[in-house]
């Protein structure tokens, strides 16, 4: 099947997400959550994501992760990530409860289409309580998604982008191996992973392109992460956007979607003049209107 015939066949079967101007979405994705061990690159921004994930949250909006939430390459049991970032789930578990989270799967988290390989997302143990408690009992992993608006014609499509990645999408149970068992240990050394489209220009470009040509040839927009490049279109250019990432070395990069406008977005440590030190938030791409009304 062709790259073209795999996102027509996505866009025209994934569920619909009603949007309108009133509606609040923050996606972010590739945060690759891992174990909290020295190999985990989601520990050195912990902190970040905790603190925006709480802002959306207490400011009413609905979450979505376009894939590689968890990194399930390196890391082989999803419990031991859950364990490791129980704050963050608990997080999510509230979101969940208010039908404000969408997460799809990516190819580091493939495994998660499987509800068996899931099933440990539905309760987590509550050391104060001394029992188990309900986390996201019965949560879908989605391999597309489409944002709707409710009374006119855009459509966003929303997927991870690895679709567009022979290596990590045709070969990705090959990859998995080469990253858990190979390149893991080299990376101590530092030699990077060549399945990485997001440590590899050539491949990383590459895969931009071929989603930036459907974006084109079917005039739809679509947002996607995979590359982990945050990219915000020109106005003459075709609307294909990215989030970036949360493993950035001193940032984390997501899309909100608010009055009916996107906007690329990044939080970071900031100091005042002072001296002391403080998370915010910052606006890489002013407002563009994606909606009438």
């Amino acid at each position: 099947m062709t790259l073209n015939k795999r996102l027509n066949r996505l866009f025209e079967t994934a569920p619909r997400i009603p949007f309108d101007n009133r509606s609040k979405l923050v996606l972010f994705s590739d945060c690759h959550r891992g174990e909290g061990s020295w190999a985990d690159n989601f520990a050195k921004n912990q902190g970040l994501f905790s603190y925006a994930l709480n802002h959306y949250y207490e400011n009413g909006f609905t979450y979505i992760e376009l894939g590689d939430g968890e990194e399930l390459w390196e890391n082989k049991r999803l419990q031991n990530i859950v364990d490791s970032y129980r704050n963050i789930y608990r997080m999510f578990s509230r979101f969940y409860g208010k039908k404000r989270l969408y997460m799809l799967y990516g190819n580091h988290d493939m495994e998660k289409r499987n509800p068996e390989k899931t099933k440990c997302l539905d309760t987590v143990f509550d050391s104060r309580k001394n029992c188990l408690t309900a986390l996201c009992p019965g949560i879908s992993f989605y391999e597309s998604l489409v944002l709707k608006e409710k009374d006119g014609d855009t459509e966003i499509l929303l997927l991870h982008g690895h679709q567009a990645d022979f290596i990590n999408y045709n070969l990705w149970i090959l990859s998995r191996f080469l990253v858990r068992y190979l390149w893991k240990p080299l990376e101590m050394v530092g030699m990077h992973d060549p399945t990485s489209a997001a440590k590899n220009d050539n491949r990383r470009i590459s895969i931009e392109r071929k989603l930036m040509g459907w974006s084109e040839k079917e005039n739809r927009m679509l947002i996607a992460g995979h590359t982990h490049r945050p990219l915000f279109p020109g106005e003459d250019e075709p609307p294909y956007y990215n989030d970036g990432s949360c493993v950035h070395p001193r940032c984390i990069t997501c899309i909100e979607i608010q009055n009916g406008e996107i906007m690329l977005v990044k939080w970071a440590y900031f100091v005042r003049k002072d001296g002391t030190v403080y998370v915010g938030r910052e606006l890489l791409e002013p407002p563009r209107k994606i909606i009438s009304g």
